[in-house]
């Protein structure tokens, strides 16, 4: 497999405004949003895959991918003949997740029609969010297994994770932890590498269950069993 190229990467420097408003622009477009939602369920989608989520032809398809890679928002993945797009990282993942926090509050937003089940559990990227996802960050905290600021685990945190089963990256590229906040629940959720490696052990548990071409998870019964008995919580 290999990673092909995003012309983001190749432009001149030009200054921090025009590349803001690069980006801006790419976002203006309520198909192309459409197809950047899609992709936070952490997986890589064809083209096809993405025309489809949109509801837009597969021509207008391709002019919105070039233009999500021209300003760097996506990967484009080449294995043998076909191409799979994802997001650049969990960097744009916590852009996605902020910028739909800020739309909420639009005074011409329409009543909210995110389900119940959506709320509750999905995914961010590569992590865990929702209700679920912040009610385990606000049990951390108080059980003293993240630094007050959520940037680290505590010496009790990686043993806990340890004794789960959660496995860290010493040496991982991106942040060891941080915090990210979830959209809906206007409150934290665990981010970085602790966050996939949560989310990681959570679904080898089988505590959780990926939606097929979705961001919702959903509890098990052992799940439910296993987030009351580790962070007392109670599903709904």
């Amino acid at each position: 497999m290999s990673l092909l190229q995003s012309e983001h990467d190749s432009l001149p420097e030009s200054g921090l405004e025009k590349s803001m408003s690069l980006v801006a622009a790419a976002l203006s477009d309520p198909s192309r949003v459409t197809i950047l939602c899609a992709l936070m369920d952490g997986r890589a989608w064809t083209a096809t895959e993405l025309s489809a989520a949109a509801s837009v032809a597969a021509s207008t398809t391709s002019g919105h991918l070039a233009r999500l890679l021209s300003s760097g928002l996506i990967i484009c993945l080449s294995q043998g003949r076909h191409r799979y797009y994802s997001l650049a990282g969990h960097h744009i993942a916590g852009l996605l997740e902020n910028l739909m926090g800020v739309s909420t509050h639009s005074r011409a937003l329409p009543p909210p029609r995110t389900p119940e089940h959506l709320r509750y559990a999905r995914t961010c990227y590569d992590h865990l969010a929702g209700e679920l996802a912040v009610n385990i960050y606000a049990f951390m905290l108080q059980e003293k297994w993240l630094e007050p600021d959520g940037s680290s685990l505590t010496s009790v945190g990686k043993t806990q994770f340890h004794d789960l089963g959660a496995v860290l990256h010493p040496e991982a590229r991106r942040k060891a932890c941080c915090s990210c906040l979830d959209w809906s629940e206007r409150r934290f959720h665990l981010g970085g590498d602790a966050g996939h490696a949560l989310l990681t052990c959570f679904l080898q548990h089988a505590w959780l269950l990926r939606v097929p071409g979705y961001r919702e998870v959903t509890v098990t019964k052992e799940g439910t069993k296993a987030m009351h008995r580790l962070f007392g919580i109670c599903q709904p």
